[in-house]
């Protein structure tokens, strides 16, 4: 989980940015919108990650 799971977010986040600029630059809003929704999917998974190790911080607090 952890490292690779925030590498691929970080990658995935990255490439969203690199279409919405292309698309901003030819003027391609398809493009655009795209890397806008991608990198809205990212954000939204490594919110997910963040809360699954917030999770397991508690559940792992409790056990003591």
């Amino acid at each position: 989980m952890g490292l690779d799971d925030k590498m691929q977010n970080k990658a995935k986040d990255a490439k969203g940015k690199a279409k919405e600029a292309t698309g901003a630059a030819t003027g391609n809003d398809k493009l655009k919108t795209e890397g806008r929704d991608e990198q809205g999917r990212a954000k939204a998974k490594e919110a997910g990650r963040h809360a699954k190790e917030a999770g397991k911080s508690v559940k792992d607090s409790l056990k003591r």
